[in-house]
């Protein structure tokens, strides 16, 4: 009698618990049931997707010559054309720019070059300034300059014509090397050991190597491995985490060849 009632106890508990199994699969079949694991996968993948795309290109001004943003090319001179910041300091580092007032860049561009160097200098590296801020008025004498020595079609590939030049922002710094100053403001910078560094880490201090190789019918300019343009620590990272070179591809602007 006892192994009956055993035996029926067990077919009870098996028929309950496939019932229970049936009821739990219905229930989660039905129109409108959520399931929770599934959600949680979405929401992580939404929130990723949406995070990557989240730099805010209008965040500053490209047209502003007081934006750290502010994109000059042979297409899009500074307006005024005679502008002059209002905050030019001389950074503390190495200054070899005696002219004018080239030793001098704007006060957050100062801060940034002085970082920089420090950090290069704790792995035995120099940098130093050989040209920051230029003015109007040097600029035309320094244009004028080269086209007297060059001609006005070499002189356009090198040097900014008046009202067209990163320098007069007080955003722009040409560097040269402790270890090879006779490649200073040359070429050959770009294969020294400050060069590869710069190259290297520039952007993770809020600048960008501005006329790279190959890159000369977008910027106007030939590779120039010395000069470097402060734009702030997150555009440059933004830029170097997307491979792209130049604030004209960044921001979807015409290329710059050659001035109107």
């Amino acid at each position: 009698m006892k192994k009956k009632q055993i035996a029926i106890t067990f077919v009870l508990v098996i028929l309950i618990g496939g019932g229970i199994l049936w009821m739990n699969h219905k229930k989660a079949s039905a129109p409108g049931h959520k399931n929770n694991t599934s959600t949680t996968k979405t929401s992580t993948s939404t929130d990723t997707a949406d995070n990557s795309s989240s730099f805010n290109k209008s965040a500053n001004s490209i047209d502003d010559p007081a934006s750290i943003w502010i994109v000059v090319n042979k297409q899009r001179p500074l307006n005024p054309k005679t502008y002059a910041p209002d905050d030019l300091v001389k950074p503390a580092i190495t200054l070899k720019a005696t002219t004018d007032m080239e030793d001098h860049v704007r006060k957050v561009t100062a801060t940034a070059l002085e970082k920089m160097a420090a950090d290069a200098k704790a792995q035995g590296l120099g940098l130093n300034l050989q040209s920051g801020y230029r003015s109007y008025s040097f600029q035309v004498a320094l244009y004028n300059r080269y086209v007297s020595q060059q001609g006005k079609a070499v002189a356009d590939t090198q040097s900014a014509r008046p009202g067209y030049s990163e320098h007069q922002t007080g955003f722009a710094a040409d560097l040269g090397s402790d270890s090879h100053p006779e490649c200073d403001v040359e070429t050959c910078f770009g294969a020294t050991a400050e060069g590869k560094w710069l190259a290297a880490n520039a952007y993770k201090y809020g600048f960008l190597i501005r006329y790279t190789e190959g890159n000369d019918k977008i910027t106007g300019y030939i590779p120039e491995p010395w000069h470097v343009r402060y734009v702030g620590v997150e555009l440059s990272t933004e830029m170097h985490s997307k491979g792209i070179a130049t604030l004209e591809q960044f921001f979807g602007l015409p290329d710059a060849p050659d001035y109107n």
